[in-house]
């Protein structure tokens, strides 16, 4: 029973991501591309994105270092 409901469920939010979608593209990103300020977007993700991934490997290492001690 709960198979079908989640089936549903999410048959539903792909029906509704897809109404949502605007075919004449995103105005914002228009906008940000033409000025420039799109690079500026990506580098401030890129930065927030390796940030994240050096944080997480970090935890990694400390959680090996710990598991060969015990």
């Amino acid at each position: 029973m709960k198979t079908v409901i989640l089936t549903i469920c999410f048959l539903l939010s792909l029906s509704m991501i897809s109404i949502a979608q605007n075919l004449n593209g995103v105005d914002m990103a228009t906008e940000l591309r033409e000025s420039g300020k799109i690079y500026v977007v990506v580098m401030v993700l890129a930065v927030i994105f390796i940030g994240i991934a050096i944080y997480l490997f970090s935890i990694d290492n400390r959680l090996k270092k710990i598991e060969k001690q015990k």
